[in-house]
């Protein structure tokens, strides 16, 4: 029988990580609402005719499911972040892709509400989450796929020192087109060298 796998709790000086649930309905739609053209710029467009969670509660909840489901089965694990300060809602960080066996490897992605960001949030909430994944899962090898064009993403790969590992093409679909992607990637060697300098400049 498979065991249940708590929802864990992470936290940073500034920012909380935790799955998101049904009642963070109003609050995911406001930021996705005000931050759409932000933000839908690098994502991939959904299947047609699926609702869309940032209108539809009910689409909501069936994601926040979606989520919990991949986390019972170690094959995901999503995370709202939220700023300490106020508890406000201010964007999401997933490890997604977890395979086991011999790989014992994980994409990591994130997205900020456009009004929060530049603030550090993700740069830590990030760092949480390698740790988690790192120490807590025993991954051993974390990696981030981002569009070539994507400078603020790409700014939280560098500012993290995520090694740059080269281009790979058409890698995913990305409004409809698939896209280049840098990949960069960081190992459970490098975050064992890494994890004070990482702790002590963003946690």
């Amino acid at each position: 029988m498979r065991a249940q796998r708590d929802a864990p709790c992470l936290e940073g000086p500034r920012v909380l990580l935790r799955p998101l649930r049904g009642s963070d309905f109003d609050a995911w739609h406001e930021v996705r609402a005000r931050s759409r053209d932000w933000l839908e710029a690098w994502e991939p467009l959904p299947e047609p005719g699926s609702p869309d969670p940032a209108t539809d509660p009910d689409a909501f909840r069936a994601r926040c499911g979606a989520w919990d489901r991949q986390r019972q089965f170690d094959a995901a694990y999503g995370f709202g972040v939220f700023l300490r300060d106020n508890e406000r809602f201010a964007g999401e960080v997933s490890l997604g892709n977890v395979q086991r066996g011999p790989f014992q490897s994980a994409y990591v992605g994130y997205w900020i509400d456009e009004a929060a960001a530049g603030h550090g949030y993700i740069p830590e909430s990030v760092v949480l989450m390698l740790r988690y994944a790192f120490e807590e899962l025993r991954l051993h090898r974390i990696e981030a796929a981002i569009v070539p064009r994507n400078a603020p993403s790409r700014r939280v790969a560098a500012k993290l020192g995520l090694r740059d590992e080269g281009v790979a093409r058409r890698l995913l679909q990305i409004r409809g087109v698939y896209e280049d992607h840098v990949r960069y990637a960081i190992t459970s060697e490098e975050w064992i060298e890494r994890r004070a300098e990482l702790a002590d400049a963003f946690l």
